[in-house]
């Protein structure tokens, strides 16, 4: 009989979208652009052959695409492609072409009088196969290609080397698309493994030693929940992101939609709004679309006029760039136009209201903020967003997460030209403590509830008060993330 425990955590964990559905969604939109290509090549194809006899390309775009939508509708949602790579997805292609064969030949014969010649029914059946596998064959090429190159990989620990953990390691091994590089076990007891690197007293110093992105923990719900909670603690304290793996509850996943590769459940301890494959790439596209409307119509011919007056006005280069963090912990170049006079104590000391290294025009440019309009080409590049946490430079994280436990929970999400806390007065000068940590404080509570419409509030009051005066010292402060606690989804329900 389950624990009441788990009976509650089944009953009332809230839903969260599987990483399946969310390449399946990318499936769909890849297949209908490759659909609609082979199309058209089939219409020109058919034309130049059988003149007279030319398909009607209107009607064969919509049944085309009808007959796409009602073969994802009635094929099994799962990815079945997982397992063994690209050899599976070839299998899974063959068998959802077949389904999409026979539901175009019904909807063409019953729906549609009979219009198509059958050299274009077959080529267009034909290029929609062939350009489904070359696509997905490049796709897995580009990927493995990237994740040779450690270019937007995410290394991955596992905590037990156990047959959930071996399993998961097959999974990421053979799949380079789903973006994880394996680098090792950690086991609780001794084991000659050489892949096993540790125990997980050595957790906090392995995350550091292998450059860590993500940990999966394999956990019994039975008697794990307290090493869970300590897992969690360590990874919100190195910034990184981690996934609980319940050995004893794979028969359940289909009460709980929760997180998932093939049968194994996974839970997201975090989950934020940005977790969701869909914000994110609004999040990007709108960032896509404000910074080269920004680079185009103001960069253009102001980056020139500003670069000018900084030569002039002091010996330098025209940008100061400074390696800051970014998502998960990765360091990029930071652009700024350089509003100080060149010195050694760049990196690492805050600059303060009457700095003797600001140059005189330098203190109008940060004034205005002009300062920060080269980060836009941050933001197109992929580094940085318009809203988020400010990145700071190298050495403020590393002071400031030994003195604030949550700080690099900020990097869960990417950085930003501005961000929540900036708009509620809490920028420039970090000379005491507790002026972080409510920058800190205000950062969580934009990553814990994120909305487009937020993003979009908080530029405009960038725009209209670009004047933030630094609040007095705040009473009753607390920071709280999750309370730590790995199952935080039942205490938010019982409360």
């Amino acid at each position: 009989m389950l624990s009441n425990y788990l009976k509650l955590m089944i009953s009332k964990l809230e839903i969260m979208e599987t990483r399946e559905n969310e390449f399946l969604s990318l499936d769909f939109i890849f297949d209908m652009c490759i659909l609609n290509a082979a199309v058209f090549f089939a219409y020109i194809f058919s034309s130049a052959i059988s003149i007279g006899d030319t398909p009607n390309i209107s009607f064969s775009l919509l049944e085309a695409n009808l007959s796409l939508l009602t073969t994802y509708s009635l094929f099994s949602k799962k990815n079945l492609f997982l397992r063994n790579g690209f050899k599976a997805r070839l299998n899974r292609i063959s068998k959802r072409m077949s389904v999409f064969i026979i539901v175009s030949a019904i909807i063409e014969y019953v729906i549609f009088t009979p219009s198509f010649s059958n050299l274009y029914f077959i080529s267009h059946f034909l290029f929609f196969y062939v350009g489904q596998l070359v696509f997905y064959w490049l796709k897995y090429q580009s990927q493995a290609i990237l994740r040779i190159s450690q270019f937007s990989v995410n290394q991955t620990l596992i905590i037990g080397n156990n047959p959930t953990g071996q399993y998961l390691r097959k999974i990421i091994d053979n799949n380079p698309l789903l973006g994880f590089k394996f680098i090792g076990f950690v086991n609780e007891k001794n084991c000659s493994d050489n892949e096993v690197l540790g125990s997980s007293e050595d957790l906090e110093n392995l995350i550091d030693k292998h450059q860590i992105h993500i940990v999966f923990a394999t956990l019994s719900i039975y008697d794990d929940r307290f090493k869970g909670k300590e897992y969690l603690r360590i990874c919100n304290k190195k910034g990184i992101r981690i996934r609980f793996i319940p050995e004893n509850m794979p028969l359940y996943r289909s009460r709980a939609e929760m997180e998932s590769f093939e049968n194994l459940t996974l839970i997201n301890p975090q989950e934020i709004p940005l977790d969701n494959a869909n914000a994110r790439l609004l999040k990007r596209l709108f960032d896509i679309v404000f910074s080269s409307i920004v680079i185009v119509l103001l960069l253009s011919w102001l980056f020139p006029i500003i670069a000018l007056m900084i030569k002039l006005s002091s010996k330098g280069p025209i940008l100061f760039i400074q390696k800051r963090t970014c998502l998960n912990n990765r360091i990029f170049n930071c652009y700024k136009f350089r509003s100080m006079k060149v010195n050694d104590l760049a990196d690492t000391k805050q600059a303060t209201d009457h700095d003797s290294r600001i140059t005189p025009l330098g203190k109008f440019i940060r004034k205005t903020n002009i300062d920060e309009l080269p980060q836009f080409v941050n933001v197109f590049l992929g580094h940085m967003s318009i809203s988020g946490p400010r990145p700071h430079m190298l050495k403020h994280t590393t002071m400031y997460s030994e003195l604030i436990d949550i700080y690099q929970v900020r990097h869960y999400v990417k950085p930003g030209i501005t961000g929540w806390a900036q708009v509620n007065g809490y920028r420039g000068e970090t000379d005491e403590l507790w002026k972080m940590e409510k920058r800190v404080e205000y950062d969580i509570e934009y990553i814990e509830n994120w909305n487009f419409w937020w993003d979009l509030k908080i530029i405009i009051l960038t725009v209209t008060n670009m004047k933030s005066l630094i609040p007095e010292m705040p009473e009753n402060r607390k920071i709280s993330f999750y309370d730590h606690d790995p199952y935080w989804q039942l205490r938010k329900l019982n409360e």
